[in-house]
């Protein structure tokens, strides 16, 4: 029952530190606009989203963000600058989305090597094969791919969200672009994978 659930901020607050980050990424507002956004801080139950987009006090959100993959829930406060969102998690996901920002915090401390956004990789052989849930299959042209992601173009433009399999590897499309679609994979590939696919 929605109304029995107990906010996550209060829970979070005791349970969870808010992690400060800088990650680049889109959100959906309720009535399908798409715009660009950043998270600034971040716990496993909530997080604030700098952004242009004008949301209302217990709104929907959809958004997609670099290194942690699909979020959704309500919007909590509104500023000037964005607002806070009350993240809708199940136990799994908020465990998943604590290991993340552990590692998004050692790593700012560390100051580790990697670029925040996954390396790009142009693939030898660019043709692919892109399939729905549906059984439904498309000749694609990959762009370029990462671990976490790749760029096709593609003559079809399947909606934000839909699940979608490039090659063997699962994933979900996140961005439309002109000539494409980008789609985030469902896990993060090893790189050894991604070599083989692309040999």
């Amino acid at each position: 029952m929605l109304g029995a659930q107990q906010p996550a901020s209060d829970q979070d607050r005791r349970q969870y530190q808010r992690v400060k980050v800088m990650l680049h990424g889109r959100l959906m507002l309720s009535d399908r606009t798409e715009h660009r956004c950043q998270v600034v801080d971040m716990s496993p139950g909530s997080a604030f989203f700098a952004t242009d987009a004008t949301a209302r006090t217990g709104e929907r959100v959809i958004a997609y963000v670099d290194h942690i993959g699909r979020l959704e829930g309500t919007v909590a406060r509104v500023r000037d600058d964005g607002f806070a969102l009350e993240l809708n998690t199940t136990p799994r996901k908020k465990a998943k989305l604590a290991a993340q920002l552990t590692w998004l915090a050692n790593k700012h401390e560390l100051d580790l090597p990697e670029d925040r956004r996954h390396e790009r990789i142009l693939p030898r052989n660019p043709s692919g094969i892109l399939s729905l849930e549906d059984g439904r299959q498309y000749r694609c042209r990959i762009i370029d791919l990462s671990v976490s992601g790749a760029a096709v173009e593609i003559n079809v433009r399947p909606a934000l969200g839909t699940q979608v399999t490039l090659g063997n590897m699962r994933g979900e499309v996140v961005r439309h672009f002109e000539d494409g679609i980008a789609i985030e994979f469902a896990v993060i590939q090893r790189r050894e994978t991604l070599q083989q696919y692309l040999s």
